[in-house]
């Protein structure tokens, strides 16, 4: 058995790596904004930039292009979540030869179909890259195939090494530390060898998801653990079992491993595109969630990061739902629950409570209500705000002023589930007529309403999500008696806000209208 290979021989090997007949040398590029707000130097290595959207295109290339001949005519076949095996099909496709890729199912359709377009043969599997990887060694097996690891393997391992070797030639001054998600941890395993070999003193800090961090338990055990089950928002970085090889090496190289939860990962997402204008994956985002964990936690000023963007292939429709927990991640928005007297006038109070809050005014973010009790109203309420920490100051301010309230910002449930299910039916809602608004974006527009709003008129319904328009988007319901048809049309009119009666649509008549 051959000994273990030394960061010297890493370095050997990163050095003449084959990477650049498919993969670029990728800008390290200062991330301005982001640099003014944490005070630290931040540099983005933009590997999200290759010509697969991931790093991974090295390591694969560097794999196949040392493979003996008739390994290489015999065909190819790896297990990816998706980055790997289009690096793998490209360059399977620069040199000829036939690839299988074994995919979870739950990998995003646009890598599944990038890999098609490279050439490709996909064969989904599994729910999880652990799972596919099974399955690729049984066909491996039965078709006489050459495996391609997507991280435990030296020459893997080295080509993603060339990271770092750019990253230091790029940026030759003072560097803290280099932060690189995990997922099987090649990717820090090539980072680690060649920084330590000849910038020892630059911290090497590996990231990973909260549910999916089978390395940082592994190094803690001192032996390597199986995950049960892995989180899938990060899909890059969903691995059950670490490589052998990467596992030794994280051991005794990695300075220090740290956890992000997903609306962190969110907040990174959005922090990257401020300052980019590029939208990464979540696995390429951990690294920058994990610069502001470490600068929160240690207080830091002056110092200089990298944080290595290490993909971009992310699913268009999962951006509604990071842009929506990229608020929560960032503590911008503070969620709600508030009690309020079912009696005239205390919505508007209400409204007037939120105007009036320590800090100045803010922006609603959402309001979901239906009436539900004769004697008090429940209402679901987002709020931007002003820092970390000050939504239970918020709560605090709601109750001092006479509504019970309760901070649901770091809730699960709340923010995952019951923002979206306030409704019902009530048989409370007589006489309600239900009406689509929009609503200008700007101070004082719902008090607008409220003013000219009868007070006789009850609000029995209120739902509203603040979607980055410069109008908002608003159903409500108002209980209104038939005599007070002619009124009501002269309210509207002198509102002048656009809106569409919904009152006889079939969808408000099955879910909402009272039975």
């Amino acid at each position: 058995m051959n000994p273990p290979l030394t960061p010297l021989d890493y370095l050997k090997k990163t050095l003449t790596a084959r990477v650049y007949d498919v993969a670029t040398e990728s800008a390290l590029e200062p991330a301005k904004a982001l640099s003014r707000r944490l005070h630290n130097t931040v540099l983005f290595k933009r590997e999200d930039q290759q010509p697969v959207f991931s790093f991974k295109l090295r390591g694969a290339y560097n794999k196949l292009v040392h493979l003996p001949p008739e390994q290489l005519q015999r065909g190819v076949i790896c297990a990816s979540a998706g980055n790997h095996a289009q690096g793998v099909a490209l360059g399977a496709h620069k040199l000829g030869v036939r690839a299988v890729i074994v995919m979870p199912t739950t990998t995003p359709q646009l890598k599944i179909d990038a890999v098609k377009h490279l050439g490709g043969e996909v064969v989904l599997f599994g729910e999880s890259y652990s799972d596919a990887q099974q399955h690729a060694a049984a066909l491996e097996k039965e078709q006489g195939l050459t495996p391609v690891h997507p991280f435990d393997d030296p020459d893997v391992i080295a080509g993603q090494g060339t990271i770092a070797m750019e990253i230091l030639r790029q940026h030759p001054g003072p560097l803290h530390a280099v932060f690189v998600a995990i997922g099987g941890g090649g990717l820090i395993s090539g980072v680690a060898n060649y920084i330590k070999a000849l910038r020892p003193e630059i911290k090497v800090i590996g990231v990973q998801m909260n549910d999916s961090n089978a390395m940082i338990q592994s190094v803690q055990a001192h032996e390597r653990i199986t995950l049960p089950d892995v989180g899938l928002f990060s899909d890059g970085t969903a691995v059950k079992l670490v490589g052998a090889e990467t596992f030794r090496i994280a051991s005794a190289l990695v300075d220090e491993f740290m956890t992000v939860d997903t609306d962190a990962v969110c907040a990174a997402i959005k922090d990257v595109f401020v300052d980019t204008r590029s939208i990464v994956e979540p696995a390429g985002a951990l690294a920058v969630a994990a610069i502001k964990q470490y600068v929160a936690t240690h207080h830091t000023h002056g110092e200089t990061y990298a944080a290595i963007l290490c993909g971009a292939n992310m699913n268009f429709d999962r951006l509604r739902f990071v842009a929506e927990r990229a608020e929560v991640g960032e503590e911008r928005e503070g969620l709600f629950a508030v009690t309020i007297p079912e009696e005239r006038g205390s919505f508007r109070r209400f409204c007037e409570t939120i105007g009036s809050l320590p800090g100045g005014p803010r922006n609603v973010t959402e309001f979901n209500y239906r009436i539900s009790d004769a004697a008090r109203a429940h209402v679901f309420v987002g709020l931007t705000t002003l820092g970390k920490g000050e939504s239970a100051k918020i709560a605090a301010q709601f109750s001092h002023h006479g509504f019970k309230a309760l901070d649901l910002t770091h809730d699960e449930l709340a923010k995952e589930h019951l923002r979206h299910l306030v409704g019902g039916h009530s048989a409370l809602s007589q006489d309600e007529r239900l009406l689509r608004f929009e609503f200008p974006e700007r101070p004082g527009a719902l008090l607008k309403f409220l003013s000219l709003m009868q007070p006789s008129w009850n609000i029995s319904l209120f739902h509203y999500r603040n979607q980055g328009a410069d109008y908002g988007r608003i159903l409500v319901g108002l209980q209104v008696p038939p005599e007070d048809g002619a009124a009501f049309d002269a309210f509207l009119a002198t509102l002048g806000y656009p809106c569409v009666e919904e009152t006889q649509n079939p969808a408000y008549r099955l879910f909402l209208r009272a039975q």
